[in-house]
């Protein structure tokens, strides 16, 4: 019989022998589209036009990485054989369904990106079996609304990001299951209305993102169900007034932003129940007075800058409440105009005068005539609200008013005149008739889509005053008049996508004077000429993708002045617009790709060069592209888009100073002597760049950046290696490029995605 130590060696014989296959073995058997690194059991199919998952992925992978591909549909148990998957990447592929029960069996899955696709809903079971789940990003989606229960199974998640999606309405439990998620981000939608119970059973929320929405007033009561936040983001909600009366009550609360928004008043006591608010963000609103808050005793910084504040003697208890209780603020005065652009903190009590008749009359009538609080937006009712129409919906409490999908084939009258939110989507109703909606001065959003609708009379939109939004897509409108549009001064946001207009309806849009979105994505546009944005001086972002234009017209943009994002891609140009491009001062991104451009000429981007941050040429045929193309770009230039293209060489770009993403995957690189500057360029780039060899046959697949072996014949290789190892510089120099460098090393580690 064998002794204990023999029993000892067998059972550590036992422990050392493999259970199943090992990663080494299974990576053998890589898919030939994908790249397999075996220290980190990663598979990379990047950019491959993959239709479905690919076959063949090892059992044991941590980290799938497939953005940039086609997928469109994510079946049920898309992932079945890859159970040890702790980081799955989708972005960008194109998704506009998920099945229920798509990620069953990903029981160690962490991370879950499904950003920047084309989903518009997410099915009932769509997450189950995601029980390890800490982040899940739905960002850049087309989502319209959320079905309470979809996150249910999604107990362990902390971060939930669905920003930048179509989300109007929040409805009750929307975010029932998630018991740990700490943040939540829901900024860039279009939401006006959160139910009472929309935050209830979120115990463990700390932040909550809800800048850049629709909120006509602070939803106070909703908040407070998340009675943990210690960080809340309201900024860019056009609200114009808080108090008490809203209802904030959130005890462990530190940092409140309501910036750049339309604030004109705010009671004293509006955060009384924030005992703990320690920050609060008041920059960009149109403040011109200020009472001391009472409530907040740990508020240690306040942050006034942007408002016309009046600093008259009326502003004496702010200044000795600031001082008093120690509080830091940089708001600076407005008015009068002795004061104009001193600083608050560095006033006295006895620079705070009284208006007297005289010099300062004139400003004291002007001040006397502001309003305080806008019509439409005070907490009192203007009226009785009146019955709902049959087959409609109305809820009182968010003044939001819906008929969607009901078949009706006239527009309906006689909703409650303090409705702010109508929705008649999914209808048939042709024509919008004159005076259509009638009492309903207060509405700040209409979603007409989809609703065939051909033609807007004119008047139709008489009495809209405090319109901001208006949704016309998906209908079959050709063409618009200034009058169908009179009676709407205030609209901001108007969305024509997937029309039928064959020209950008110019004169009928200079009804429109504070028009800062234009969206006519899809449509049949075959030019942008002069004149068609003649008046709209206050437009922002313009969106023309997906149409078929084979010119703009130089002037064409000029009366934009501040545009800030100008869409073309998806059209026929056969060059940059370089000419149309001039007087545009303010433009940060520029989006050119899926264009037929072939070839970019020298100083293709110069007129936008001191502004533009983001710049998208991906899948435009390139093939050449001149050294001088991006000439004048280096200050701002954050990202550079250049992948799917047809480039086998590139010049180096060292202007690019302030590159924080450079995406070159996709090209057909030929790298021989020709490629050793850009070579060079990139091994100095702290960022991550997809970009490989395809020839010659010794080099294909070989990443660009790391491939020195094949430049190591090449003159001058030696002579550039050693310029590599320079002599250290004045620290006055060393300074930025370090802060640079840390800058672009973060974001290239996100750009990995993970």
């Amino acid at each position: 019989m064998a002794g204990p130590q023999s029993v000892s060696v067998v059972l550590l014989l036992l422990l050392l022998l493999p259970l199943g296959p090992t990663w080494h073995a299974a990576a053998q058997r890589c898919p030939q589209t994908c790249v397999c690194d075996n220290s980190r059991r990663h598979v990379a199919c990047r950019h491959q036009n993959l239709t479905e998952v690919p076959n063949a992925i090892p059992e044991l992978t941590h980290g799938l990485d497939l953005q940039g591909n086609m997928l469109k549909l994510i079946p049920a148990a898309a992932f079945r054989d890859l159970p040890y998957l702790t980081h799955l990447d989708l972005r960008h592929c194109q998704v506009e369904l998920v099945a229920e029960g798509a990620f069953r069996g990903l029981g160690r899955l962490l991370l879950l990106n499904l950003a920047s696709n084309r989903l518009n809903a997410l099915p009932q079971e769509a997450l189950d079996g995601l029980g390890s789940l800490r982040r899940l990003e739905l960002e850049g989606n087309l989502l319209e609304e959320l079905r309470p229960g979809t996150f249910g199974a999604l107990g362990a998640l902390a971060t939930l990001n669905l920003a930048h999606n179509a989300l109007v309405y929040l409805p009750a439990m929307a975010f029932q299951g998630l018991v740990r998620a700490r943040w939540l981000q829901l900024s860039h939608n279009a939401l006006s209305v959160l139910a009472p119970e929309a935050l209830a059973g979120l115990p463990a929320l700390r932040r909550l993102s809800l800048h850049h929405n629709e909120l006509q007033s602070l939803p106070g009561a909703t908040l407070s169900q998340a009675r943990g936040l210690a960080r809340l983001e309201l900024g860019h909600n056009p609200f114009t007034y808080t108090g008490e009366e809203d209802g904030l009550v959130l005890p462990g609360l530190r940092e409140l932003r309501l910036d750049h928004g339309a604030l004109q008043a705010l009671d004293p006591r509006a955060f009384a129940h924030c005992p703990r608010l320690h920050t609060l963000d008041l920059r960009g609103n149109q403040l011109d007075a200020l009472q001391p808050l009472q409530g907040p005793g740990q508020l240690r910084r306040l942050r006034l800058h942007g408002n016309p504040l009046r600093c008259d003697c009326r502003a004496r208890p702010l200044l000795q409440w600031l001082a008093r209780a120690r509080v830091r603020s940089d708001g600076a005065c407005g008015e009068p105009r002795r004061l104009r652009g001193e600083a608050l903190d560095a006033l006295r009590p006895s620079d705070l005068r009284c208006p007297v008749a005289g010099a300062e009359e004139e400003e004291e009538e002007v001040a006397a005539a502001r309003p305080r609080v806008p019509i439409g937006t005070s907490k009192e009712k203007t009226g009785a609200p009146g019955p709902c129409p049959r087959a409609c919906v109305c809820a009182p409490e968010s003044r939001h008013s819906g008929c969607e999908g009901r078949g009706l084939q006239v527009v309906p009258r006689g909703f409650p005149n303090d409705t702010q939110l109508l929705d008649l989507r999914q209808n048939h109703f042709p024509l919008v008739p004159r005076e259509a909606f009638p009492g309903l001065g207060q509405l700040v959003s209409l979603h007409l889509q989809h609703c065939g609708i051909t033609e807007l009379e004119a008047g139709a939109l008489a009495g809209l005053g405090s319109l901001l939004y208006l949704y016309l897509s998906d209908n079959t409108l050709s063409s618009l008049s200034a009058a169908s549009l009179k009676g709407a001064p205030c609209l901001g946001y108007l969305y024509l996508e997937r029309n039928r207009f064959l020209q950008v309806p110019g004169a009928a849009l200079r009804a429109l004077p504070s028009l800062f979105s234009l969206h006519l994505q899809d449509n049949a546009l075959d030019r942008l000429a002069l004149g068609d944005l003649a008046g709209m001086r206050a437009l922002r972002w313009l969106y023309l993708s997906g149409n078929r234009i084979t010119q703009v017209s130089p002037g064409a943009l000029g009366p934009a002045q501040e545009l800030e994002k100008l869409h073309l891609d998806r059209n026929q140009l056969q060059e940059v617009p370089t000419a149309a491009l001039e007087g545009l001062p303010a433009l940060l991104e520029l989006q050119l790709s899926g264009n037929p451009l072939r070839a970019l000429q020298d100083g293709a981007f110069w007129p936008v060069g001191r502004s533009l941050q983001h710049l998208f040429l991906n899948s435009s045929g390139l093939e050449q592209i001149s050294p001088g193309a991006f000439l004048g770009l280096g200050p701002r230039l954050q990202s550079l888009h250049l992948q799917k293209n047809q480039l086998q060489a590139l010049p180096a770009l060292p202007g690019l100073s302030q590159l924080e993403l450079i995406d070159l995957s996709g090209n057909p690189f030929h790298c021989d002597c020709q490629l050793l500057p850009l070579h060079r360029w990139l091994t100095g780039l702290n960022l991550h760049v997809e970009a490989a060899c395809a020839a010659p046959p010794s080099a294909r697949g070989q990443s660009l950046k790391a491939a020195a072996a094949v430049f190591e014949a090449c003159p001058g290789w030696a002579a550039g290696k050693a310029k590599r190892t320079p002599a250290p510089r004045p620290s006055a120099q060393r300074t930025p490029m370090k802060g640079r460098r840390q800058g672009a090393n973060k974001v290239g580690k996100e750009g990995v995605g993970l």
